[in-house]
């Protein structure tokens, strides 16, 4: 063995486990075990694209813009202020979410429908009055697109520019396509099933979309008062930058985040660093893991 590589795999084993934690929560490797290990039939082969993009590292980035964009919309803004507990509890919810989605994308059939129906059954209790005076369900069908394609939006961008292996042409339409086999099952109709018609949908809620006090508060929270540790300050900056350049112009601008002028120059390529960092920390570094 050479001199440097065990300590090189303690630590990037260390730093691994640290990200799988705050990710998936204490449940995580029971939770991995069950999904990955349970047989019986899945929504997704184990070649279709929602399983290459789900399981970057990119998906970092991805998330960040994707929270970012959906906070836009003013009545999906205040059922999350309102009722998600994300300030008090934000690692828990991005624990949550995490679960649903690995369960959703490599979990057997009969587990995804379940998380699905788990979903499904707390939207039916989310409702309330927004700030402006309109009422909002979270089971809206509308409101659940925009969610919806929102998340995929970001999701696939990220992947495209920071993702270990692009997507082809045909691999982009496929992952909208996957996606809507879990967002018709959550309760959006017509879902999108190829990129001209998410970006069609994407554009058809433009004048519903502004920053809402709570959204801006939001983007301050995500961006420049994060829960997490001193040592993780740094990268965790150079993945809120890039999150913000994955957002369209207009985006950036209603929520009133700088964007750097030569994101290109710097900002990028940092971002691909820490993302190859991810996913080096991340890679089993055995054939049992």
């Amino acid at each position: 063995m050479k001199p440097f590589a065990e300590p090189a795999s303690a630590l990037r084993g260390r730093i691994g486990q640290a990200i799988f934690t705050r990710v998936a929560g204490p449940d995580g490797p029971d939770n991995r075990a069950r999904i990955h290990g349970t047989p019986g039939p899945r929504w997704f082969a184990p070649d279709s694209p929602v399983r290459r993009v789900h399981g970057d590292a990119s998906m970092f980035i991805g998330g960040l813009s994707a929270l970012l964009l959906q906070s836009l919309h003013p009545l999906a803004m205040a059922a999350v202020a309102a009722h998600s507990g994300f300030r008090g509890d934000p690692w828990g919810r991005l624990q949550r979410t995490s679960t649903f989605l690995a369960v959703t994308t490599y979990g057997t059939a009969d587990s995804a429908q379940r998380a699905v129906e788990r979903v499904r059954a707390v939207h039916d209790t989310v409702r309330g009055t927004a700030p402006d005076g309109r009422e909002y369900r979270a089971s809206d069908p509308r409101l659940l697109c925009w969610v919806h394609v929102a998340e995929i939006d970001m999701f696939l961008r990220a992947h495209q520019r920071y993702g270990a292996r692009p997507l082809d042409d045909a691999g982009c339409d496929g992952y909208v396509a996957d996606m809507a086999r879990i967002a018709t099952a959550l309760g959006v109709p017509d879902p999108p099933v190829d990129r001209a018609q998410l970006a069609e949908r994407l554009a058809a809620y433009r004048d519903e979309l502004h920053a809402t006090p709570d959204a801006l508060a939001t983007a301050r929270f995500l961006l420049l008062d994060p829960p997490v540790p001193l040592l993780a300050r740094l990268p965790y900056g150079v993945l809120a930058a890039n999150a913000v350049s994955l957002l369209p112009p207009w985006a950036s601008r209603e929520l009133r985040v700088p964007r750097l002028p030569a994101e290109g120059l710097c900002v990028r390529p940092l971002g691909t660093a820490v993302t190859a960092g991810i996913r080096w920390a991340l890679a089993p570094t055995r054939p049992a893991a």
